[in-house]
């Protein structure tokens, strides 16, 4: 029987560019979760008998929030709940889903690469029925709605099992239990040519995919192991456990060293790869050569028609306006329209709805296509093995050749995390108002040719969205970027993205903060980050 509960708001739901990301023991206070689910279903009509997809990535807290949006969705009128089996659904994997059953919508439950367990992050995301994270103007409203809630709607009723592929009943609503993996392993052998990759696991290409503990362990262990028929053991980490087994769920090179260092060393495989918490984000490393997120995207999209799924070539290339400009000289080559967006991979949406673009990318790891709307990282590692297995290159010769093709763009990001939000915010201020002033100054022998506030006018909607990161760009291809994180839950992130452009390829074999040192020094000159974060040196480099 569904029952309707007073409750009061809480004034600090308001979601980010992935959700509502708060620690766990937050989540855990009373109504918190109703609360905003029951905001998130009072923003939205039309669901009454529809289907809502739910699942996450097996953090802590998963299965507990799960029986409370089945049994919200209950009492709020949806006909069927499409639920992954244990909870586990990754995000790519409920996007996938939501396209293909045509769901009215669903809800993932993750904090991305964020850390789990009980003192961990947790989150709560709303995708609408095209796969892809709730616009601005939804979130906007679902905020609005958490600071006047005064009551949500509740099935009482015993706990759904979960762990059982099967069909029940929760009230009215139909809740079907299903594989976590079949979807999106069908869409995966769509895309590309599993003959082909399969045959060059069989002439001895290897590989080593660190599954992080987190979601993509299921889908690693049945698509590589199982259907590729790469070796056993090929899998690291593949059991999702709730704390993520104390590590961080992040791949990049701090927090899968291992990884880097296994491919460095002289038993290194063929292919170094990884993924995150929440299975949208990924990590590349071959025998040698790490490979920054912004070059693979560049050498994905190049590359792409190889591929089944791309046979036909791509519409075009989108990413975030700090990820490198090296794409963009992919997209000048093949003669395709390049969209520089927002950071949030909600902005990609519009564009692949559109068919404007067929392969997108952020630098923070995040790599995709129009098969999904939202990154994906197993799909990325998937189409290195297809371009690996069709050109029979390694990784390092495929990245030279890149580079002989196109230049080198070196990158890198700094991240100062957990700063003083009020200090981050002020140095985020004083640089904007100093960037008219820094037009046609000189920084050792760099000039600054234009400095701006990125602002981005989406070419399918309309709509403007302006303060997107601080630019300061240099002749010649070079430039800094300043910009605030919304991804984390405690203080804030200050992320600084270095870039610099080398076409002579005698000089793209420098060691990256080698090549960007001058641009560092400037960077905290122009910025003044010690002053405004007490931080000598960043958190993170990538």
């Amino acid at each position: 029987m569904a029952k309707e509960i007073a409750t009061t708001p809480y004034l600090d739901q308001r979601p980010g560019t992935s959700g509502l990301r708060k620690k766990v023991p937050v989540f855990q206070q009373r109504h918190y979760v109703e609360n905003f689910v029951q905001s998130i279903f009072d923003s939205l009509e039309g669901f009454e008998g529809q289907t809502l997809v739910v699942g996450g990535d097996g953090r802590y807290y998963n299965r507990e929030a799960i029986q409370k949006i089945l049994k919200i969705a209950a009492a709020n009128g949806f006909g069927r709940a499409v639920v992954g089996r244990g909870g586990i659904l990754s995000t790519p994997a409920v996007s996938a889903l939501i396209r293909s059953i045509k769901a009215f919508g669903g809800i993932v439950l993750s904090a991305s690469h964020n850390p789990g367990g009980p003192e961990g992050d947790f989150g709560i995301k709303y995708n609408v029925a095209n796969g892809g994270p709730a616009p601005e103007k939804v979130t906007e409203a679902i905020y609005a709605r958490t600071k006047e809630i005064a009551s949500f709607k509740i099935e009482e009723a015993p706990d759904v099992d979960i762990d059982s592929i099967r069909v029940t009943q929760l009230g009215a609503m139909r809740v079907e239990i299903v594989d976590s993996v079949e979807n999106y392993a069908a869409l995966m052998q769509a895309l590309f040519d599993f003959d082909r990759i399969r045959d060059a696991f069989r002439s001895g290409f290897t590989i080593k995919f660190d599954a992080m503990s987190a979601v993509t362990g299921p889908y690693a262990h049945a698509i590589l192991e199982g259907m590729l028929g790469a070796a056993p053991g090929s899998v690291l980490n593949g059991e999702p456990l709730p704390d993520f087994g104390g590590h961080h769920p992040d791949p990049n090179l701090v927090y899968a060293k291992h990884l880097y260092d296994l491919a460095m060393s002289n038993k290194a495989p063929d292919l170094c790869a990884a993924s995150d918490g929440d299975g949208d984000r990924n990590l590349i490393i071959g025998r040698g050569r790490f490979v920054t997120p912004s070059d693979s995207l560049a050498i994905l999209a190049a590359n792409a028609h190889l591929a089944p799924g791309y046979k036909n070539g791509i519409a075009g290339i989108a990413r975030s306006m700090p990820t490198s400009g090296a794409a963009d000289r992919v997209a000048a080559k093949l003669g395709v329209h390049m969209y520089e967006t927002p950071t949030g991979w909600k902005f990609f949406g519009n564009l692949l709805d559109a068919s404007l673009v067929t392969i997108c990318g952020e630098e923070s790891a995040g790599t995709g296509s129009n098969h999904v709307r939202e990154k994906d990282g197993l799909w990325a590692v998937l189409l290195w093995l297809d371009v690996l297995a069709a050109r029979k290159q390694s990784v390092d010769t495929i990245v030279r050749e890149h580079w002989a093709t196109y230049g080198r763009n070196y990158y890198s990001r700094h991240d100062y995390e957990e700063v003083d939000s009020d200090g981050a915010n002020a140095l985020i201020k004083t640089l904007r108002d100093r960037l008219p002033s820094l037009k046609g100054k000189a920084f050792g022998a760099l000039e600054v040719k234009d400095a701006d506030d990125f602002a981005y006018h989406d070419p399918v909607d309309g709509s403007d969205s302006k303060n997107q990161g601080l630019r300061v760009m240099f002749a010649h291809g070079s430039r800094i970027v300043y910009r605030l994180s919304g991804t984390g839950t405690a203080g804030a992130t200050l992320r600084v993205y270095i870039e610099r452009y080398e076409a002579d390829p005698a000089k793209q074999f420098v060691e990256t903060q080698q090549a960007l040192s001058d641009l560092i020094a400037f960077s905290h000159e122009i910025a003044e980050i010690e002053r405004f974060t007490q931080r000598k040196t960043p958190s993170v480099i990538t």
